[in-house]
């Protein structure tokens, strides 16, 4: 074979270079006979001028040719999947380029195409434009062909060459192809003569079988009875199908060369492979003492996921055989629910050297086994170790159980703490407010009326406790009614800093840096007042040995990227309110539960965890958020996000007197919804004593007959939180059958009410539960004399 090769290398260069030869020629004798095709083009008046051979090769009429013709007429004939090539070769010589040199097909009449070479030049005027763009037509199809042959002669490697035009019983072949098959010398051959020579359980050459005649183009290998000494020979065909320049067909075009020593060298191959068989066969007997006494599932599987062997543990771990496992694909034994995972898992323990995963498997009896495999792939196999980790996982699912349990009892706990802080709290309130009442009582009882304001006071001051302590809880569960103003944050913080010193003490300095042009934040000042105090108290509190404290505001805008995932911030302008301290600060672990419900680092009774709930939850309901940024013996700071508003807060009136009287009425109709007894009794009797007339209704289906009614009605008061229809509802109602009715709301509790720029609707107000008889008796008067 090797000296074949070498034939084979010197007979290819000596036809490239008879090849070059040709072609040189063959341009030098076309142009010499004339059998070139001329044209010119005029760029300046666009038209095209061609000769007679030009007419010919592109079919047009010569007359028409000479005389000249629209330069469209140039592409005529010329292969649809060339014709964009060639627009864009010329665009450029139209442009200014100098050199045309293009190969493309011409479509012939009967269907076929033939091979041209257009070369030409572009003639420029006094001022370097293109005028005229001339050049010549070379037919090249027959320098085509031979390239062709010589190409696929090359790229296989082959020594005989053949040609095979489908729909003939007949191939071209070379000599060196003859010789292979021990014929004589010979162009042409009959594909039977050939055929019969080969084995009868090998591949034709040419499978005449197929009833359009098209060959597989794959490489074969078929063994041949050479016909002058008999031998037997293995031979390989190479080759592909190329278009026919002659006809609509295909030609088939392929070289065959001589294996037989190739086969024979890969028959001593497998005989000296089963010899190293036999010679490993000891290591695989130790290898099988492994596989056998296993107590882990040991496995080969292949890489289209089909098990090739499975380890006797098998049995023991799954429930089933070695022959009811090999030759059964992995998803066969995989949990139900999870095969639709496994292909991910299976290919990229193909495509990995070693990989971890863990895998539910179904035991014979259908019940559920747990396998954390562990694979390592050597070319065409995976090997894998699986451990049986059913128990362990059961252990570990009781533990975290048992652990979620524990969690539970401990917030029940912290419940428990709760309850009874907050019950302690209400108790010492109501005995101040119930004890005051009761002497109160017995005193005008006795007619003894001298010393009744300090036990007013007393109630008074109580109940105003009592107040702040259900605000605190309705702001943990974001459930407080919020008034939400453009608010000064610069100069709310100015205006607590006396506040903020007091409380504070003199172990502890006091920063405030406010930057200039901070934006109001749209929030509830009142709200805000108390979130502030409480980071303040806190921060004090974490600097027992004193420190610095420092407060500081300013904007932040926030795009998509900015924002950490789990958030519920939205990309926006904000004003964060950062309160830092330099005590002792907060692990990673205090970090992540801060924000929990009841969770608090002080000791039972100083403490019941609602603090920075309050403060987070005031913050969500507001539109913003809370951060917390830590690190132990540092210190903390507390970051505060509301959204920002460029809108001036509206001017405030005075703060109303105390001492002065609650102004009266003027004979108005106030309809009042309340289901509570005591709080409708108490707003029905200070309107009547303010000159109000008053109309009571205990729910909507009291209500709205006299809303449909004809009577005079000039107010709803009415509160939020009602059986059967709500006080939204009512109202909605109200003003659909009286327009220019004026709407209070008394609410306590409303989760729908929680923001009121969203719940009032134009010419509703609210007032927030528990108020001073004063308060509602001002708000009245507003409101009625605003509608006028």
């Amino acid at each position: 074979m090797t000296d074949d090769a070498d034939d084979l290398a010197a007979k290819l260069s000596n036809v490239r270079s008879e090849l070059e030869t040709a072609q040189r020629r063959l341009e030098l004798t076309l142009e010499a006979a004339g059998a070139t095709c001329g044209w010119e083009w005029d760029i300046v008046n666009r038209r095209l001028f061609a000769d007679a051979r030009f007419a010919a090769i592109t079919h047009q009429d010569p007359i028409q040719l000479a005389a000249g013709v629209a330069t469209s007429r140039f592409f005529t004939s010329i292969h649809p999947d060339d014709v964009k090539r060639i627009k864009v070769a010329v665009a450029g010589i139209l442009s200014g380029s100098e050199v045309f040199s293009k190969e493309y097909r011409l479509l012939r009449g009967d269907g076929g195409y033939r091979w041209v070479h257009a070369s030409g030049r572009a003639v420029l005027s006094e001022a370097d434009e293109p005028i005229k763009f001339v050049g010549m037509l070379v037919d090249i199809t027959e320098q085509k062909r031979a390239n062709e042959q010589l190409r696929i002669a090359q790229s296989a490697g082959g020594i005989g060459t053949f040609e095979y035009i489908v729909g003939f019983g007949t191939i071209s072949v070379s000599e060196k192809f003859c010789r292979l098959f021990g014929l004589h010398p010979t162009r042409i051959l009959t594909v039977r003569t050939l055929n019969d020579l080969i084995h009868s359980d090998d591949e034709r050459i040419i499978d005449l079988s197929d009833p359009d005649g098209l060959q597989n183009e794959r490489n074969i290998e078929f063994r041949v009875k050479r016909a002058d000494d008999g031998q037997e020979r293995w031979l390989a065909r190479r080759g592909e199908y190329v278009d026919d320049t002659e006809s609509n067909g295909r030609r088939y075009v392929g070289v065959i060369f001589d294996i037989t020593e190739a086969k024979q060298a890969q028959e001593s191959l497998e005989q000296a492979n089963a010899a190293l068989s036999e010679i490993a066969l000891e290591s695989v007997r130790d290898r099988n003492r492994v596989w056998k006494n296993s107590r882990d599932l040991l496995v080969v599987i292949g890489t289209d996921g089909i098990f090739r062997d499975v380890s006797p543990a098998w049995l023991e771990i799954l429930g089933h055989t070695r022959e009811q496992v090999i030759r059964h694909h992995v998803t066969d034994f995989v949990w139900a629910e999870d095969r639709q995972r496994i292909g991910p898992l299976l290919r990229a323990a193909v495509e990995n050297t070693h990989t971890d995963l863990e895998i539910r498997m179904t035991h014979k009896d259908g019940s559920l086994r747990i396998v954390s495999w562990m694979t390592s792939r050597e070319e065409e196999r995976v090997y894998a170790y699986g451990r049986d980790v059913t128990t362990e996982k059961q252990q570990q699912a009781v533990l975290e159980e048992t652990e979620a349990q524990l969690r539970q009892a401990q917030k029940m706990e912290a419940v428990g703490q709760l309850t009874g802080g907050i019950a302690h709290d209400f108790n010492n309130m109501l005995t101040g407010v119930i004890g005051a009442l009761s002497i109160i009582k017995r005193r005008i009882s006795a007619k003894r009326l001298d010393d009744l304001d300090k036990f007013i006071d007393a109630a008074s001051s109580s109940a105003t406790r009592a107040a702040a302590l259900t605000h605190r809880l309705l702001a943990f569960s974001r459930r407080q009614s919020l008034d939400r103003q453009p608010v000064d944050v610069t100069q709310l913080i100015g205006s607590m800093e006396d506040l903020f010193r007091r409380t504070l003490g003199e172990r502890v300095e006091l920063l405030i840096n406010m930057t200039p042009g901070t934006s109001k934040a749209v929030t509830d000042a009142n709200q805000l007042e108390s979130a502030i105090l409480n980071l303040v108290i806190n921060a004090r509190d974490a600097m027992p040995k004193g420190g610095k404290l420092t407060i500081e505001a300013t904007n932040v805008v926030f795009a998509d990227a900015d924002l950490v995932r789990g958030e519920t911030l939205k990309p926006g302008s904000y004003v964060v309110l950062a309160v830092s301290d330099t005590g002792i600060g907060m692990s990673q672990a205090t970090i992540a539960k801060a924000f929990d419900p009841f969770f608090t680092t002080k000791p039972i009774g100083q403490g019941t965890g609602l603090g920075l709930s309050m403060i987070y939850g005031f913050a969500q309901q507001s539109g913003g958020h809370v951060r917390i940024y830590s690190q132990v013996g540092l210190g903390t700071t507390i970051k505060l996000y509301l959204p920002s508003s460029v809108q001036d807060r509206s001017e405030e009136g005075d703060a109303d007197d105390p001492d002065i009287d609650p102004p009266r009425g003027e004979g108005e109709t106030v309809l009042v919804v309340e289901d509570d007894d005591s709080v409708r009794m108490l707003v029905v009797d200070v309107l009547n004593e303010l000159g109000y007339r008053v109309i009571e209704a205990i729910d909507g289906s009291e209500a709205l007959p006299v809303i449909e009614g004809k009577g005079r009605v000039d107010l709803l008061i009415s509160d939020v939180g009602l059986p059967g229809l709500n006080g939204r509802q009512i109202a909605e109602i109200a003003m659909s059958f009286r327009p220019s009715l004026k709407v209070l709301f008394i609410t306590g509790y409303a989760a729908t009410a929680a923001s009121r720029s969203d719940f009032l609707a134009p010419g509703m107000e609210m007032i927030t539960k528990p108020f001073a008889i004063d308060d509602l008796a001002q708000k009245v008067r507003e409101i009625l004399t605003a509608a006028k």
